[in-house]
């Protein structure tokens, strides 16, 4: 009875600047706020910390390469020999069918696991964290992609970042690292010099 109040889930596209990537939205949260989850290969999808049975569904459908999912859309990248025209309805019907049978995103442990890794940083570091989500997130998720914090050597400044999404091989993403993200970075937080990008 329960399972009857929800909404109905609905689902809508949007391109990125990523032609090989498509955002799909959806009407629900997917991840807990602050997370996001980047997929670039299929056994990714098993690893213990990232653990979603979804992203496993999702490598299924022929020509998909890359999962990312964060908030409430999934940004999926196809091979490029295809068109999204060939293989939207298909990721739509499924993700439809998928969410209205109420499966999981992740197992549990693995929202629990990157739960508790967010309380456990410096001050530098919650400060960086917090520039990017407060002025860098909002712009990127748009776009279907995310950048996320991976590291800071207060030796150096250095800050290194995930792309994730659409972000990962977008012509545009490192022009957006350097131009937008490190000059915003060393101007709020005290030490931070340069950015670099992981997994480009």
């Amino acid at each position: 009875m329960q399972a009857a109040l929800r909404p109905p889930v609905s689902i809508f596209t949007e391109q990125s600047p990523n032609p090989n990537s498509m955002k799909f939205v959806l009407n629900r949260e997917l991840v807990p706020d602050g997370l996001s989850f980047d997929y670039a290969e299929p056994s990714e999808a098993l690893k213990e910390g990232k653990n979603s049975p979804l992203a496993v569904a999702l490598f299924g459908i022929d020509d998909v390469r890359r999962v990312f999912i964060a908030g409430n859309f999934i940004t999926l990248t196809k091979s490029e020999d295809v068109d999204w025209g060939e293989i939207m309805f298909e990721v739509k019907v499924f993700l439809k069918d998928y969410f209205e049978a109420d499966k999981p995103v992740f197992v549990q442990r693995t929202v629990e696991l990157n739960s508790a890794r967010l309380e456990s940083d410096s001050e530098t570091v919650q400060q960086i964290k917090a520039a990017l989500d407060q002025y860098v997130r909002p712009a990127v998720e748009s776009d279907g992609g995310a950048i996320n914090f991976h590291d800071y050597d207060e030796s150096t400044g250095t800050v290194k970042v995930l792309l994730q999404g659409s972000c990962s091989g977008c012509p545009s993403s490192t022009l957006t690292l350097k131009a937008g993200i490190e000059n915003l970075l060393t101007r709020l937080v005290p030490g931070v010099k340069t950015v670099e990008a992981e997994g480009v």
